[in-house]
């Protein structure tokens, strides 16, 4: 049975950038081109970070707060620690105002929103290739 994707609104409003999806902590990661651009979260755990998550970077926060008053650090990622992600939180009056907003700096490609993901490498003892064994050869019986 597939998942529903919440707040699939989101993927409607910038369908002419093709965005494409993929699970991420039991949420729904969007994708533009090779960029993350949002992760859709409406779980019962945590409800208070239930909504559009942005990708963004701390550098970006103080312009985009004027842009989203409701948007504020997510409590789950960090215990209180400011990251680089952000929410238009679910339960605030402006939600669906924000979350359009929000698309539509997607669309114009606003820099502050989107993050290209590391590549993650191998763990060095991943890397490490054991030596093959020699495979011992029978003695030809004559």
């Amino acid at each position: 049975m597939k998942k529903l994707i919440p707040f699939d609104f989101v993927l409607e409003t910038i369908d002419r950038l093709s965005p494409y999806t993929k699970p991420m902590f039991g949420c729904t990661a969007v994708y533009v081109d090779s960029k993350i651009v949002f992760i859709l979260r409406q779980r019962e755990s945590h409800p208070e970070d239930n909504g559009v998550w942005l990708a963004t970077s701390a550098e970006h926060h103080a312009s985009l707060i004027g842009e989203f008053p409701s948007m504020r650090s997510i409590s789950v990622l960090g215990g209180g620690n400011v990251t680089g992600w952000q929410i238009l939180p679910e339960d605030s009056s402006d939600f669906e105002d924000s979350v359009f907003k929000a698309c539509d700096m997607v669309l114009r490609q606003d820099p502050r929103i989107g993050k290209t993901p590391k590549m993650r490498t191998r763990s060095s003892k991943m890397l490490k290739k054991k030596p093959a064994k020699k495979k011992r050869r029978s003695p030809k019986r004559g």
